[in-house]
């Protein structure tokens, strides 16, 4: 491979770790999501356990779906970003090998400029 090859991969590269990152931050939202889901509704169904509010068959349905979703969706989301952790890892030190492998010319220092 040529310096160009490796220039172009690196290029390739570097769009894909940024992809990579953009969907490791969106998992990041949903399993925030998820958790409050969860929180939310635990503390609908422990305030309707205790008395604290009237018990409605409908809330307390929903209640159980968030708890359900969110525990779904921050689980699965969770194991999405752990999967893209992992290929932004690889990407990154393929990135580097290839960086490494550039012939890189020392400029000098022209006219005493630095």
């Amino acid at each position: 491979m040529n310096d160009s090859d490796h220039r172009d991969k690196i290029a390739q590269l570097e769009a894909q770790i940024d992809e990579l990152a953009a969907r490791i931050e969106n998992c990041r939202k949903f399993i925030l999501a998820g958790q409050i889901a969860v929180v939310a509704g635990g503390v609908v169904l422990i305030a309707t356990v205790i008395g604290v509010t009237q018990f409605d068959p409908s809330i307390m349905a929903v209640a159980v779906a968030a708890v359900l979703a969110g525990i779904v969706a921050a689980g699965s989301n969770r194991s999405t970003a752990i999967e893209a952790t992992h290929e932004l890892t690889a990407a990154e030190a393929t990135r580097m090998a290839l960086i490494e492998r550039i012939d890189l010319r020392l400029v000098s220092d022209r006219d005493g400029l630095q």
